[in-house]
């Protein structure tokens, strides 16, 4: 890597790329747009572009340095679906897409402070239309309590990084998303104690998933 080239690079967005991307080849449009929030690396935006080659896939995210490391992901891999990422804050309204087919959230909920989910869930109902689907990815609670030991300790860690942070109780994320007129449709399980959390707009909204 040259000093120049300003990737990162994430051993776990390494590892869990092939899960998530078997998830979303199940429950993402055939083709449209796909808004990914706080892309992080890129590294995931280039694998998931790379493979959903009918599907162009927007990055973006809030962190000088992660856009930085996107957007030379992004010229790295020369894929046409795949545009330079965009900078915002998905609690800054008007979002800066129109309109998305798809939502994409990868280890966005807990490493942002509450009020992020509530504006996650309401930008999404500006811009997805019936029918359309937003994935969260990440570790959550149930029923109030640890799905795994590992994962409490993760969440104490979060809190000690930044009192706002922390892994999220999964009926409370669904209450903000029925809020808004997404009902959840699946909860997959996926490798080392995360979840993928699949929300379709005005699907199941009358049946807890």
């Amino acid at each position: 890597m040259s000093s120049l080239d300003r990737r990162q690079f994430s051993p776990s967005a390494a590892r869990n790329r092939d899960p998530i991307l078997a998830v979303l080849q199940r429950v993402l449009p055939g083709a449209g747009l796909v808004l990914e929030l706080g892309s992080g690396t890129g590294e995931h935006a280039v694998h998931f572009a790379r493979h959903l080659p009918a599907l162009r896939w927007q990055p973006s995210d809030a962190d000088p340095a992660a856009l930085a490391s996107i957007t030379d992901w992004v010229a790295h891999s020369g894929l046409p679906n795949l545009p330079p990422p965009l900078c915002f804050d998905l609690a800054a309204t008007p979002w800066p897409v129109a309109a998305a087919d798809a939502i994409v959230a990868i280890n966005v909920l807990h490493y942002s402070p509450w009020e992020s989910t509530p504006a996650l869930f309401a930008g999404a109902a500006a811009v997805v239309p019936e029918g359309g689907v937003v994935v969260c990815y990440g570790p959550y609670r149930r029923g109030g309590a640890h799905t795994a030991p590992s994962n409490a300790d993760f969440d104490e860690w979060l809190r000690s990084v930044d009192a706002r942070f922390a892994v999220r109780d999964l009926e409370a994320v669904e209450t903000e998303a029925r809020r808004c007129g997404f009902g959840l449709e699946a909860v997959v399980d996926m490798p080392a104690n995360n979840f993928s959390l699949v929300f379709r707009r005005g699907g199941g909204l009358g049946v807890r998933a």
